[in-house]
């Protein structure tokens, strides 16, 4: 009787497809998901006490997050960065950072959980190491999200400030347009190579991780444009949850999103046990 061979990528496809089923990723997103919503708002508490030094309005500017996030939840975010920007204080900006810091670590916390799982290992780190490594990629993390977001957001208003003032060439507008989006995609890439290089619980050679970066990173923008197409296109949450419908979709994006990153792990994990 002839075998049927099975073409590589075919088998890797289907093997990494078990792995995202046994490993729980969609328990283990769930999970991260929570602890992202907890860590959202102190975010921003702190995002907003720190621009209000600046004299930025950050609330006439957030809009210009719907090119990569549904309009609904930059509707959530908008009213959240209102109410804050009224009540801001020093003590804010204190508050802001420690709960921002404990609480999303405790979701880099459920990211290392669903990497360990991808490799198959456990995790024997003691406490206040496994806690400071969680510490670092959240401040690490934090970090890249601000300076995405500030550029993302205040590119254009920082563009038109810098043309008025000086009289460049056409050429460093075009080049400006450019870097406004390259360098936050670059910056993310970079994060993620080293968020699964250092995170599980076992030595990872840096190279065989920057599949499921690249994956990652480029699934990550493509998710989020295309679900808020389909969220302003063709799905209206308010008429099922009513006034939630704008937190819903805010769920849902954030949901999706740590989907995303826990299956670049299982990629990395895939093709590490493919080479072995």
């Amino acid at each position: 009787m002839k075998m049927i061979r099975i073409h590589p990528r075919i088998e890797m496809f289907r093997q990494l497809l078990r792995k995202i089923k046994n490993d729980d990723v969609q328990g283990i997103s769930a999970q991260l998901t929570f602890y992202l919503i907890l860590s959202l708002f102190p975010f921003l508490i702190f995002i907003m006490t720190l621009v209000g030094y600046a004299n930025i309005t950050m609330s006439d500017n957030i809009k210009y997050l719907e090119e990569i996030m549904p309009a609904e939840a930059v509707a959530i975010i908008e009213e959240i960065v209102q109410e804050v920007s009224e009540g801001r204080s020093q003590a804010l900006l204190s508050f802001g950072m420690l709960a921002t810091l404990w609480t999303a670590s405790r979701g880099i916390n459920a990211v290392i959980k669903g990497l360990n799982r991808a490799y198959g290992i456990e995790e024997n780190r003691v406490f206040w190491r496994l806690r400071g490594l969680s510490l670092l990629a959240t401040l690490a993390v934090g970090l890249v999200i601000l300076f995405s977001t500030l550029l993302l957001v205040f590119g254009s208003w920082l563009k038109k400030q810098v043309f008025l003032l000086t009289d460049l060439p056409y050429i460093f507008y075009q080049l400006w347009n450019l870097l406004q989006y390259a360098v936050p995609l670059l910056v993310m890439f970079i994060v993620f190579t080293l968020l699964y290089w250092i995170a599980p619980n076992r030595r990872i050679p840096y190279k065989t991780v920057l599949p499921g970066a690249a994956f990652t990173t480029v699934s990550w923008i493509t998710a989020s444009v295309l679900f808020s197409i389909y969220v302003s296109q063709f799905s209206d949450f308010t008429k099922t949850y009513g006034s939630l419908g704008g937190v819903t979709v805010l769920l849902l994006w954030l949901y999706i999103s740590s989907i995303i990153v826990l299956v670049g792990g299982e990629i990395n994990a895939t093709l590490a046990e493919q080479k072995a």
